[in-house]
């Protein structure tokens, strides 16, 4: 006959091999899950792997880097006040714009067929005098490498009040992997904010080919004599020794005219 004590004892051992059991089917299903987990880990690693051995994060960290370029972008322009100036060029007609400035003379053609707009509206300027008596403030020469010029108050922040359309990005080819293209030596181009349609009066002028995103308006070709003059600017360098600041030549818009071909 069992006793009660025998009873309990037996209730109690069956309650520790129940007990025993669980916590075994406890830490069998543990390992079961650190296993799935620890595979899953391994895939996401060999997976990141591949993608960054295959090079395809190659074209963000590229377009990061393009970004972190100078750019010949105006800081802060005046904001839109009014309409553009009416259309009053032949826009089939080519124009030279003529700056007599205090480092030489510099000219360039402009297309109207390709830039009517912005051939407009610079003819306009210079009819008013816009342009005299004016600085070109700005000589970046490390990583693209440009003279700006067209602002009235020469700080990189004026213009005429108005803003331009965009025109004629197309026409330096397809953008590279950055997002690129190249404005040869010779191009003379509408400054921006970085936005669309923001162009004013400030543009720059090309004196070595120079890699910038497609979203600059391309609308002269600077002479021969003029890219002289631009080539002895920037080897004179900027006035405190930097890549970007003012050009240690002081240049000077005395007079910019633009006629008609």
């Amino acid at each position: 006959m069992v006793t009660s004590d025998q009873r309990r004892r037996q209730l109690a051992r069956e309650k520790y091999e129940r007990q025993q059991q669980r916590r075994a089917e406890a830490r069998r299903k543990a390992r079961q899950r650190w296993a799935v987990i620890g595979a899953a880990a391994a895939v996401v690693v060999a997976t990141l792997v591949g993608l960054v051995v295959g090079g395809v994060f190659d074209g963000k960290d590229k377009k990061e880097e393009a970004a972190a370029e100078p750019s010949p972008s105006a800081s802060a322009p005046e904001p839109k006040k009014s309409p553009s100036p009416a259309m009053a060029i032949d826009d089939k007609a080519k124009y030279t714009f003529g700056l007599k400035t205090s480092a030489g003379d510099i000219k360039f053609e402009m297309d109207a067929a390709k830039t009517p707009q912005t051939v407009n509206s610079f003819k306009s300027l210079a009819d008013k005098g816009f342009f005299d008596n004016t600085k070109c403030h700005r000589l970046v020469d490390g990583g693209i490498h440009v003279l700006q010029c067209g602002d009235p108050q020469g700080t990189g922040r004026g213009g005429p009040g108005y803003n331009i359309p965009d025109e004629n990005l197309d026409s330096l080819g397809k953008p590279n992997e950055q997002g690129q293209v190249v404005y040869p030596a010779g191009t003379v181009a509408m400054a921006n904010t970085g936005q669309p349609g923001t162009g004013g009066s400030q543009f720059f002028l090309v004196f070595k080919d120079s890699p910038l995103a497609p979203t600059y308006t391309p609308f002269g070709k600077i002479d021969a004599v003029g890219l002289k003059v631009l080539e002895d600017v920037a080897k004179a360098g900027t006035a405190d020794g930097a890549q970007d600041g003012a050009p240690k030549t002081p240049v000077t818009i005395e007079k910019g005219t633009v006629t008609k071909n």
